[in-house]
């Protein structure tokens, strides 16, 4: 009786143990970062990108977070809009949604991008995803009509929202040739650094109030 028992009691504590792991495990606050070039990493080596770099800050700050790239060099909105649904799996808490700049790049009417990202931010959200917008400007030599209307897209539509806005994904890095590589449009590892630094309180907040709010 005595062996049976602690057969009993092993399994009990087996399933005690897989249990507390799954529990673990989803807990964890998945991220994913949705965009562009800017988030895929061009240029840079492995674990040099904003995702890994945005993660193990997240982490040595205390968070139990997964942070996971989506980024694919040269989207627009229209492509990243078309990709939305499979690329944010279900489970996912918190998608930093930061699309535009090939847009901008290409001359993309700025009611274009507008509108892909508007459907992206309603999509999220009626699947009960939170979203942090990371906006972006656009190069004053398209003029200042274009400029007007592009920079404006992203306030507007935090403000349709009420998600957090990250007025400018390249602060710190644009213009900043120590900060960029050689193409002088995307970040190098220390401009990576630079971005995530600067981001890093807004997501912690989105962070905490979906942890809050949940």
């Amino acid at each position: 009786m005595s062996f049976k028992r602690s057969i009993a009691a092993g399994l009990i504590l087996f399933s005690a143990i897989c249990g507390a792991i799954s529990s673990a495990r989803a807990e964890t606050f998945t991220i994913v970062g949705f965009g562009d070039s800017l988030m895929a990493g061009f240029g840079l080596g492995p674990g040099e990108g904003f995702t890994d770099k945005l993660q193990a800050a997240l982490r040595a700050k205390g968070h139990d977070v997964t942070v996971a790239n989506a980024g694919v060099s040269g989207d627009t909105t229209s492509g990243g809009l078309a990709r939305l649904d499979w690329s944010v799996p279900d489970g996912t808490k918190l998608v930093i949604l930061e699309l535009g700049a090939n847009d901008m790049l290409r001359g993309v009417s700025p009611d274009i991008a507008e509108k892909n990202l508007d459907e992206m931010l309603a999509k999220l959200k009626a699947r009960k995803i939170a979203a942090l917008l990371a906006g972006m400007r656009a190069a004053p030599n398209l003029g200042a009509d274009y400029q007007t209307a592009f920079d404006a897209i992203y306030p507007k539509l935090a403000a349709k929202y009420d998600v957090p806005l990250y007025p400018f994904f390249l602060d710190g890095v644009a213009g900043e040739s120590g900060f960029q590589l050689e193409d002088g449009l995307h970040p190098n590892a220390k401009g990576v650094d630079r971005m995530v630094e600067r981001i890093l309180p807004t997501v912690e907040k989105a962070i905490a109030a979906v942890e809050g709010g949940a």
